[in-house]
């Protein structure tokens, strides 16, 4: 929620409540009704107050205006937390940051040194994508260059499919597995 949106919402919340007291406790008889409509009548009459008045008012008016009417960004932060908005003349195009991290594992088991991966996608709102990608490796591996060879066919395959630039692709071997011989019995 923006600053402006939760000011109005504060706003009017706080407005509300002291409507809702104040009618309550007239229901209630703790309040004269007369005495209520003599400090209503006194504010209107009284210059300063009423400015003041009609100030707050016109403040109510535009942010009931802005919330009825236009919509809040919060929408928009929340897709670019579940994914990237892609928008055009024909729609709107969510892609998920599951379907990226998908993405990635495919590649990373398309390498056959590569093992357990595990795949984290972090997306800002420029759109920005970063890879985090944690895997084992067979010990007959040159990490070096399977990491290189990784990062490039990862930012290569998301730049294809996607048509989104990834920023960063990082990769963290977690351990080395060794290679299991095939015996023949």
């Amino acid at each position: 929620m923006k600053l402006l949106d939760k000011i109005g919402l504060a706003l009017f919340s706080t407005l509300i409540l002291f409507i809702a007291i104040i009618i309550c406790f007239m229901i209630f008889g703790w309040i004269n009704i007369d005495w209520v409509y003599g400090i209503v009548d006194a504010t209107i009459h009284d210059q300063i107050a009423s400015n003041v008045l009609l100030a707050l008012n016109v403040v109510f008016i535009l942010l009931a205006i802005k919330c009825i009417f236009f919509e809040s960004s919060s929408k928009r932060e929340i897709d670019y937390k579940n994914g990237i908005l892609l928008e055009n003349s024909d729609g709107k195009l969510l892609i998920t940051k599951d379907t990226l991290e998908n993405l990635v594992n495919g590649v990373v088991k398309g390498f056959e040194s590569a093992e357990n991966v595990t795949t984290r996608v972090e997306l800002d709102k420029e759109n920005n994508v970063k890879v985090f990608v944690n895997l084992s490796v067979k010990e007959n591996a040159i990490i070096k260059e399977l990491s290189s060879n990784l990062q490039t066919k990862i930012k290569t395959t998301i730049k294809k499919t996607s048509d989104l630039e990834v920023k960063e692709v990082n990769i963290k071997v977690k351990g080395i597995e060794p290679v299991k011989e095939i015996t023949q019995e």
